[in-house]
């Protein structure tokens, strides 16, 4: 590349949380491709700080109101201007930067990531809740404004580099893998008993709690096919689920010919921000290598649904559509802070779910409120649902 090159312009929303700090690192491989122009985080004002005193973006944004004056007084005199709330996030991702690296945990993702979508940005996405909330929406909007999306989940990340555009009528099926968590093996009666601290406990990744507990679950595979099925155009008799304990294949994808295609990788997320950053070119960073002869080999078996309902559920969800992958996303996350919280057991972030998907009994559709705005109706759905889902923990909770 010439020296008369122009730098993208990013900005990176959830820069503190595991994706963040991995997009943060990549991008200092290519630093000088890169214009970092906003970062926002949510509470750990510290990193949000640090971060925004390494790559002086213009704004830095904490989403916890309460945290803005110590963020002041953390960028005093940097030139970083400091700021604060949800409605500051989504006016910078709505600004229209180049590149967009789309990392917030659950659904309050989605106002931003939307905003970025209509402002025409390339949004690597890595808050797949977007996408389960409001996925024909965020998708439409973002091919109407002349931008597009990239997904940075590992297995939509292997999907997408190795989908065939040329013969979409041609996929048989699409194959998520999943490691099968900390309780892969583990009996009923041991999940009945796991604490906080043994679900967040990943053996191949390291992320997040909500999405380690996400994973012990297996909803966040559930999240993930529906998330499949809006970016692929895929029903869900095409979605299948391998348990890979290696973590090396990331998905595959079946042709009617009997072709099989798969990308492998080693377990670390900054090779899908990697593709999401440079498609549909390559760039050369440090990546680490794949040694198959070192890993013996790669095994795979079927999910056991008895064990793990949520595949279940999330199955039916998109197979209901409309609202009910939102309140489906929704209800998860009241359970999961309430298992992290202690307030409820392991097994019961599934039947939370369950059940007030069954008080719900068919929420509206994003489309059905006479024309309305998606996120508007995907927020209605939201707040609906976790009110009907803290009703249902009630006859979970613990005492004491």
């Amino acid at each position: 590349m010439g020296p008369l090159m122009t730098k993208r312009t990013v900005t990176v929303l959830g820069c503190t949380g595991s994706i963040g700090v991995s997009t943060l690192d990549l991008l200092g491989h290519v630093e000088d491709e890169v214009e970092i122009v906003g970062l926002t985080a949510g509470r750990n004002v510290a990193r949000l700080a640090e971060q925004a005193l390494q790559w002086r973006p213009r704004v830095a944004i904490i989403e916890d109101e309460s945290l803005l004056p110590e963020l002041r007084e953390r960028l005093n005199g940097c030139g970083v201007v400091a700021q604060a709330g949800g409605a500051a996030i989504r006016d910078l991702a709505g600004e229209g930067a180049d590149w967009v690296m789309s990392a917030i945990v659950g659904a309050a993702g989605l106002a931003p990531t939307l905003a970025a979508a209509r402002a025409g940005s390339i949004i690597a996405l890595a808050n797949k809740e977007s996408l389960v909330c409001a996925g024909p929406a965020l998708l439409a909007a973002a091919k109407a404004a002349g931008g597009g999306v990239i997904p940075v989940d590992s297995e939509h990340s292997a999907i997408f580099q190795v989908l065939q555009p040329v013969s979409p009528g041609r996929i048989a099926r699409l194959i998520l893998t999943a490691s099968g968590g900390p309780f892969r093996t583990a009996s009923i009666e041991t999940m009945a008993a796991a604490t906080p601290e043994q679900a967040i406990a990943h053996p191949n990744w390291s992320m997040g709690a909500k999405i380690s507990v996400d994973s012990a679950t297996m909803m966040n595979k559930g999240l993930e096919m529906i998330e499949a099925s809006y970016l692929f155009d895929m029903p869900p008799t095409q979605i299948d689920v391998l348990v890979h304990p290696q973590s090396v294949v990331h998905s595959l994808v079946e042709y009617t010919d009997g072709s099989t295609l798969a990308q492998l990788g080693p377990p670390d997320m900054r090779s899908p921000i990697a593709c999401a950053w440079s498609w549909p070119d390559r760039i050369t960073w440090p990546a680490p290598r794949l040694d198959l002869a070192a890993i013996g080999q790669l095994t795979f078996t079927a999910p056991d649904e008895q064990r793990f309902p949520a595949l279940r559920i999330a199955r039916s969800a998109l197979t209901v559509g409309a609202g009910a992958p939102a309140a489906m996303n929704a209800a998860n996350e009241v359970a999961v802070a309430a298992f992290l919280d202690r307030r409820i057991g392991f097994l019961d972030i599934a039947s939370t779910v369950s059940e007030t998907l069954d008080r719900l009994n068919g929420v509206g559709d994003l489309d059905a409120y006479n024309g309305g705005d998606a996120l508007e109706c995907a927020m209605m759905i939201d707040v609906s649902s976790r009110r009907v889902a803290a009703q249902v923990l009630s006859r979970f909770e613990r005492i004491g």
